[in-house]
């Protein structure tokens, strides 16, 4: 059986963090995010990484990351998003300084991934469940077209304490598919203990429950050519050229495929719960979760046992 490859989106600074979050420590012997992604990622049978990365960081990055890092147990690879990766006939219109969104970093690694592949942010901690979970359905992927995955989080346990987040609030069919997923912002818990978004103009009620996406995809090779096709698409728009900030995002790819029948897309459950940096005042919150997972014997303390 063909090992699944994890794809992790590297490329990107954050913006309210204030720094490349990505090399951060956060756990107890300086590891990153990124480390505790790779090693549940091993656990759960991926055989190979790519990191889609920035050349202005190549060589930090590198250093730090490498399979010499990750003891030889998983291959490594490098691809790179850059903001003037485009296709013929396409050049970067006045004023655009950023690359072209999560999707359009996915595109980058068509030329390292020939088996069903995840797809993840750097700086997300997704939880070892997670990667069981979508790493035991990719291997039923093998030779398949158009049968993708995700891994749904139950909102409650998306949440930041530090300000209110955006997530893609997904729609299900009664088989367990997605039929839509819906960008929301300003999504927090009020006074009350109500869980609400403020994209209407309103508190909008959501649901605990409420399957949302973190960006936990899981797709087979054919997930780039349709990818090709619809970014030549995408660019062809005039509000695209004419907004600086637009942006190709996973999300806008999958209800692509899913509206027109093309692809369908399994939501995964999962009991994990995820952890991220929204914010820097996010930091210490998450390492002490990290500690209480070692101290509950999810992960070493030394995660490497260097």
């Amino acid at each position: 059986m063909v090992k699944p490859t994890l794809v992790v989106l590297a490329a990107g600074m954050g913006s309210r963090y204030g720094s490349l979050k990505q090399m951060d420590g956060v756990g107890p012997c300086g590891e990153a995010i990124i480390d505790y992604s790779i090693y549940d990622a091993i656990r759960a049978g991926f055989g190979k990484v790519v990191f889609v990365i920035r050349h202005s960081f190549a060589e930090d990055f590198k250093a730090m990351f490498n399979a010499e890092r990750f003891g030889g147990r998983i291959g490594v690879e490098y691809v790179y998003q850059e903001l003037d990766y485009l296709p013929e006939g396409f050049s970067v219109p006045e004023g655009r300084e950023k690359p072209w969104g999560t999707n359009h970093a996915v595109m980058m690694a068509e030329k390292a991934v020939h088996e069903p592949f995840a797809v993840i942010n750097a700086d997300d901690f997704y939880g070892k469940d997670a990667y069981e979970v979508i790493g035991s359905y990719l291997g039923t992927l093998e030779g398949s077209r158009n049968n993708y995955c995700m891994v749904g989080y139950e909102v409650c346990k998306t949440l930041s304490e530090n300000g209110t987040v955006s997530r893609g609030v997904c729609e299900l069919t009664s088989d367990g598919y997605l039929k839509s997923m819906v960008e929301r912002t300003k999504i927090e818990r009020n006074a009350e203990g109500t869980i609400v978004f403020h994209d209407l103009g309103t508190d909008e009620p959501l649901d605990e429950n409420t399957p949302v996406s973190m960006n936990l995809f899981g797709f087979t090779p054919d997930y780039f050519e349709y990818s090709r096709h619809e970014f030549v698409n995408f660019l062809k728009r005039p509000e695209t050229m004419a907004n600086p900030k637009s942006e190709f995002f996973i999300p806008l790819m999958v209800n692509s495929l899913i509206g027109s029948g093309t692809a369908k897309m399994k939501v995964l459950h999962t009991s994990a719960k995820w952890f991220g940096v929204t914010y820097k005042e996010d930091k210490p919150a998450l390492m002490a979760k990290i500690e209480a997972l070692v101290a509950d014997g999810v992960y070493p303390r030394n995660l490497w046992g260097k």
